[in-house]
């Protein structure tokens, strides 16, 4: 007799979190780190992540040839596919002021982003600072890092971005993947519906 297969579960939404939200998280990290500088490129790294949809590993990936940053960005992402997204002032402003406070030199062909002892930041440091942070802000388990960029996805869908432009900024090698971010707009009105509606 087969082995019986379970019902197959729907795989979980991404929840966007508010723009004011990814503000406060970037702030508190910011607020709560242990030196100065360290804050200053979290709080940076979490605004790249936000203002231009990438994912960690891509920020992460950047490195000193990337700076001054200027209106874009070029960004390699998954299968070395490179991409190039707008960068906000408040971003760019935010990279300024943690170069400028970083102890350490950053040369161009060496991460952007260093650790509090010079060498590559590690993506469990972000990973662990937001956490502590989203506890005490009363924030859902399930803002993440990555979580970032799906608000930013979200956010620009909501604004009337075409899914096609979506799927360029995003550097998803199909349509499909972006699609997804229908479902959580939807899932998002639905939420604004249910607590807005007094017949809800």
């Amino acid at each position: 007799m087969p082995p019986l297969r379970g019902p197959r579960v729907k795989k979980g939404l991404p929840r966007p979190v508010s723009p004011a939200e990814a503000l406060a998280l970037a702030q508190d990290v910011e607020d709560n780190a242990r030196q100065g500088w360290t804050g200053a490129r979290d709080f940076a790294l979490l605004l790249l992540l936000y203002g231009a949809g990438l994912r960690i590993g891509e920020a992460l990936a950047l490195t000193g040839a990337a700076l001054p940053l200027g209106e874009t960005l070029r960004v390699t992402g998954k299968r070395n596919k490179t991409r190039v997204v707008p960068i906000l002032p408040a971003v760019a402003a935010a990279v300024s002021r943690y170069v400028d406070a970083c102890p350490y030199p950053i040369a161009k062909d060496a991460p952007l982003f260093l650790g509090a002892r010079g060498g590559p930041l590690a993506p469990g440091v972000v990973r662990a600072s937001v956490r502590t942070a989203r506890r005490a802000l009363g924030l859902s388990e399930r803002t993440t890092p990555h979580a970032l960029r799906h608000s930013f996805a979200t956010h620009l869908l909501a604004g009337g971005a075409d899914l096609r432009s979506l799927q360029e900024l995003l550097g998803h090698a199909s349509l499909a993947s972006t699609q997804v971010y229908t479902a959580v707009d939807a899932a998002h009105l639905l939420d604004i519906y249910r607590s807005a509606h007094p017949r809800a």
